[in-house]
């Protein structure tokens, strides 16, 4: 159990460095022009959610096998 809860741990840093990253991405969009600017900032948006959700569900996984 102790490396489950290291496991879950290290998820939870790993999503909060992604919602980190997320919200500079977002002030760096309101802050770029240009249809190239805005798609590529939208993908890599899109991305960082993307890899929270997927980081999200397998940390409730994990934490319902400890149960």
């Amino acid at each position: 159990m102790p490396d489950m809860l290291t496991t879950i741990a290290e998820i939870d840093g790993r999503i909060a460095a992604l919602r980190e990253n997320l919200s500079e991405l977002i002030e760096q969009a309101a802050a770029y022009s240009g249809a190239a600017d805005e798609e590529l900032m939208s993908q890599r948006i899109a991305d960082q959610e993307a890899e929270i959700a997927r980081l999200m569900k397998q940390r409730d996984a994990l934490a319902r096998s400890t149960s």
